[in-house]
């Protein structure tokens, strides 16, 4: 067997791929149109929004990525519980289990030795199947989609709302929007750029997200722990795939390296209207 032709690891399913796709273009839809409507006074975000249609056309296409981005949600905690009950897990299983997002010791030891690491003071620390700076973007989501999607509810439907609510709450959700967006917006398209693509092992980019799956060296590399614990328990072979064709492998970087400039002209774009431009 030559050696394109391995066997690769099988790290994410179809339907945790195709969501977080839809996730990646309905947030830089987001940020895109979001940001050009906050900056609407500088010359590029006139330029962007002249590419879309004008300004209010750019407002509704942020409304419209902003319904992708909550069905994107819904459709996860659904198949959440979908592999909750095909795996027979329990609540504590899904909440706290080894494989579960929630925060535990291992994270906040993992995180420690990070730092020794980082430093030249100890070894690369033994990661599992989730880091803690991936527990840390995951649950972001949430309080993305608690705080922005439920202040952008408000200035969509500010009658609705106004009816039990009073008139000043409309103007604290739009500081509340606007700033949490800028903030989400930057951290995404910066630290989550650099931990996913830009850091040395990776750079510069890592499509793993994209085709579900990394040569058995990498992942070895990657998440010890987990690999260890496969192999134990004589589980490894069980999620061993073949790699895709060299087409898709092509396609799929086109699609990444379009999103990661992309972010990273908006995060420029960001420097520049606040650096220079800010009102």
């Amino acid at each position: 067997m030559s050696s394109n032709q391995k066997l690769q690891f099988r790290r994410f399913t179809h339907t945790q791929r195709l969501l977080h796709l839809f996730m990646i273009i309905s947030f830089i839809t987001l940020a895109l149109t979001g940001m050009t409507l906050k900056f609407a006074y500088t010359s590029w975000a006139y330029f962007i929004s002249h590419l879309l249609g004008g300004f209010e056309v750019a407002g509704a296409i942020h409304r419209v990525a902003a319904v992708i981005m909550i069905i994107v949600f819904t459709s996860h905690l659904v198949d959440l519980l979908r592999t909750k009950k095909k795996n027979a897990q329990t609540w504590k299983d899904l909440i706290m289990g080894p494989d579960a997002m929630l925060f535990n010791r291992k994270d906040w030891e993992d995180f420690r030795d990070s730092m020794l690491w980082f430093l030249g003071r100890g070894e690369r620390p033994q990661y599992g199947r989730w880091t803690y700076w991936e527990k840390f973007d995951y649950f972001a989501v949430f309080w993305g989609i608690f705080v922005i999607g439920s202040t952008g509810a408000m200035l969509w439907f500010p009658e609705f709302f106004t009816r039990f609510l009073p008139g000043w709450v409309i103007n604290v959700a739009t500081i509340v929007h606007s700033d949490e967006a800028l903030l989400a917006t930057g951290f995404i398209f910066t630290v989550h750029f650099f931990n996913t693509h830009l850091r040395p092992e990776k750079f510069p980019m890592d499509i793993i997200i994209f085709t579900g799956r990394t040569s058995l060296e990498e992942y070895k590399l990657d998440r010890p722990a987990e690999y260890k614990e496969l192999v134990e328990k004589g589980e490894l072979e069980k999620h061993l795939v073949e790699p895709y064709p060299q087409i898709v492998i092509t396609a799929v970087k086109m699609f990444g390296w379009a999103a990661l400039t992309t972010g990273l002209f908006i995060v420029v774009w960001i420097i520049y209207a606040m650096i220079f431009a800010y009102k």
